[in-house]
């Protein structure tokens, strides 16, 4: 079972480039964001609740993202692999997630962070936003989810740094460019 965790700040590509490399190796999808959103469009107690952090740009709680992920995560065990979108997100969730994994005999291979420009970034989510509908198109909204990015999951990075698991990756240039990255990281994480 192959692991990885794409990370980096709103707006970045995660979703985008999760989608390409799912189909590629064939690993299954974890992305909090969309879970939260399903949740919300079902208007389950954890959507209504999810929904209040979401709007002013804030995480939301360990326990309820840590309970919706590890039953998505045990329903396909038997799958090539997952890529974690969206988590884990604070060094508490990468310890948990750790340690979590190897309770079920697999680990992550790599954390692939996608490095992107603030302005790059703010142009992304506002573009979405106005496609998608999403709260990404206030710039102050925007703004603080770049800083709670920062500030909260610094400590994420230096988890899998210490574990040699850290591989940053360019994230400006076309979707294919950036995937192309991607890819090179991941054939030699796999040899």
């Amino acid at each position: 079972m192959f692991n990885i965790v794409i990370f980096g700040p709103p707006g970045s590509g995660k979703g985008t480039q999760s989608v390409r490399l799912k189909k590629k190796y064939g690993l299954v999808h974890l992305s909090t964001g969309d879970i939260l959103r399903d949740a919300l469009a079902k208007k389950t107690g954890l959507g209504v609740k999810a929904q209040e952090y979401m709007d002013k740009g804030e995480l939301v709680p360990d326990e309820d993202v840590i309970g919706m992920l590890m039953k998505v995560l045990d329903e396909n065990m038997n799958s090539n692999g997952f890529i974690f979108d969206g988590f884990p997100r604070t060094g508490k969730q990468a310890l948990f997630l750790k340690e979590n994994l190897e309770k079920r005999d697999t680990m992550i291979y790599a954390l692939l962070t996608l490095d992107v420009e603030k302005e790059e970034l703010i142009k992304r989510l506002i573009d979405r936003g106005k496609k998608t509908g999403r709260s990404d198109d206030k710039l102050s909204v925007i703004e603080n989810r770049i800083k709670v990015y920062h500030d909260q999951t610094a400590p994420v990075i230096e988890f899998f740094r210490k574990m040699d698991k850290y591989y940053p990756v360019d994230g400006m240039g076309t979707i294919d460019e950036i995937f192309d990255r991607l890819c090179r990281v991941i054939e030699e994480v796999i040899k």
